[in-house]
């Protein structure tokens, strides 16, 4: 089994997730995976990158994306990159924010035949909202929202559906819906 701690670039404080992934889980899968443990809604393109290659989901034949070269997500095993502990490789969500994160090996453990995989075994703080500005929007947003005499504090509040808090992280609810998902 491999424990990956996929950290969101930029966060202070960090944003972050512990996961169990059989080593040979597909990148495909892991985007999923990625998907449920962060919190995202699936809504926006990805990739990943591990130096100078990009893996996705191609948009042609050829196995472009906006001009650049992406090879097939789904034929990839994530075994293929991270090999050591240490070893790490990046997941980009929703090109307009930028969403950039650090997934990296923490352990290689025994496989344990009672542990569902996927599985996330620990985490702190909510994922941000879908198009919010990226990570710099984010903390703006934060700040509006701490604010109630901000000029903006309401139409936040609005536009979010109501408040949210930054700190809540539910681990139940996470592997409840990985466990569906991946039944």
């Amino acid at each position: 089994m491999y424990q990956l701690k996929i950290t969101l670039n930029g966060s202070k404080p960090p944003i972050w997730r512990r996961i169990l992934v059989q080593p040979d889980i597909t990148l495909g899968q892991l985007h999923e995976v990625l998907q449920i443990v962060m919190g995202w809604t699936d809504s926006h393109l990805h990739q990943f990158v591990f130096g100078p290659e990009i893996f996705g989901v191609p948009d042609d034949e050829e196995g472009g994306l906006f001009g650049f070269q992406v090879k097939d997500e789904n034929k990839h095993r994530l075994s293929e990159f991270l090999r050591r502990e240490k070893d790490f490789l990046s997941y980009e969500y929703d090109f307009g924010d930028g969403w950039e994160h650090k997934i990296l090996l923490e352990k290689i453990l025994p496989f344990d035949g009672s542990v569902k995989l996927p599985k996330c075994i620990k985490g702190k703080k909510a994922c941000p909202p879908e198009d919010c500005g990226g990570i710099w929007g984010y903390q703006e947003l934060i700040e509006i929202l701490g604010d109630v005499s901000h000029p903006e504090h309401q139409a936040m509040i609005e536009w979010l559906g109501g408040n949210i808090d930054p700190e809540f992280f539910d681990l139940g609810e996470v592997n409840d819906v990985l466990a569906e998902h991946f039944q």
